[in-house]
């Protein structure tokens, strides 16, 4: 035990030592550094992916001394989004805030766009990429008590269902989730009633309080219900199975017969016109958060993939994205 606290302190030493030479220019003086709290804003509400994971990151990056300012978590989380997104936009070239971004970063700016054509349009190319750290994945979840203990016992239960009848909570309207279920319901030529909820930690609730029939809440929006016995998982929206043991037990929907798949962006962005040599600074630093062990465990018991990218590579993964969410709204019927 004690060589392993041991090297773990080596590392962390190694660590803050490489973020000092790659933030210290020629002069000796860093390029960036925060001169303030960072305001770390959330466009999701408590309790849900996006909020867990930043307020679990936030203080390891004082635990590991990667920056001299803490970061603060912030929820934005009204219309879907759209309120997190209009505040960054605001606070342009300030490099003292930060976003934490999922898929509704592209589902609401394209809703706004339909819903509400006149009001003044944004995206995500109003904001500061700065990286790409995680790809979040999705399950089908039924309560424990549910007769339904594989997804053919799920698909044969809803084809016999009357239209509407079996509910599903999830995530905004014209989101991610409810994307997942109408994929499902032209898959199996069936109708559900959606619910939705502001976050995911009340999508898990409603399912754990029997006001709904099934989610696809992310696996860290759910992992706590399922060691507790109160949900079951029938199969994960993956190309493939997880690697950790204790997820890699659920088949992927393909191999089960069911051609859907999705996973979610868990990134970061700045306002418009941040500083790039703040920009740089955030990539070394959530470069070598990932790196830590208290992530590494993270992302394990989250049933994260493990994706980072930054600068031109993550813009256009961006930009295929954005098409390919635009094209399963146009599936959906909800844009042309």
């Amino acid at each position: 035990m004690a060589s392993r606290q041991a090297l773990r302190a080596v590392a962390v030493l190694g660590l803050a030592l490489v973020f000092l030479l790659v933030t210290l220019p020629a002069t000796g003086a860093p390029a960036f550094t925060p001169r303030r709290p960072v305001e770390w804003t959330i466009p999701a509400g408590t309790g849900g992916g996006a909020d867990i994971q930043a307020r679990f990151m936030a203080p390891l990056i004082q635990k590991y001394n990667l920056a001299p300012q803490p970061f603060i978590p912030v929820n934005r989380s009204a219309g879907a989004g759209a309120l997190a997104f209009s505040y960054m936009i605001e606070k342009r070239e300030d490099p003292h805030q930060i976003l934490i971004t999922l898929d509704n970063l592209f589902f609401t700016p394209l809703n706004q766009e339909i819903l509400m054509p006149d009001r003044t349009r944004f995206g995500w190319r109003d904001l500061t990429p700065i990286a790409r750290l995680l790809l979040d994945n999705f399950i089908l979840w039924v309560h424990a008590d549910s007769p339904w203990r594989t997804l053919a016992d799920f698909e044969r239960a809803v084809k016999a269902a009357p239209r509407g009848a079996i509910k599903m909570s999830g995530t905004g309207s014209r989101q991610e989730d409810e994307i997942i279920m109408v994929l499902l319901e032209q898959t199996w030529g069936v109708k559900f009633t959606y619910v939705p909820f502001p976050g995911g930690g009340q999508v898990a609730a409603a399912l754990v309080g029997k006001q709904v029939e099934f989610t696809v809440n992310n696996p860290l929006e759910a992992v706590g219900h399922w060691e507790g016995g109160r949900v079951r998982p029938l199969a994960i929206f993956a190309s493939k199975r997880l690697p950790d043991p204790k997820w890699r037990v659920i088949p992927t929907m393909k191999e089960l017969g069911v051609n859907v798949e999705y996973q979610m962006l868990r990134g970061i962005f700045g306002p418009p016109n941040v500083p790039t040599e703040a920009v740089a600074y955030y990539q070394v630093l959530f470069r070598r958060l990932l790196d830590t062990p208290d992530m590494a465990d993270f992302i394990e018991r989250g049933g994260f993939d493990k994706a980072f990218l930054a600068g031109a590579d993550f813009v256009r993964w961006l930009e295929q994205k954005d098409a390919v969410v635009r094209s399963l709204m146009e599936k959906a019927g909800w844009i042309k």
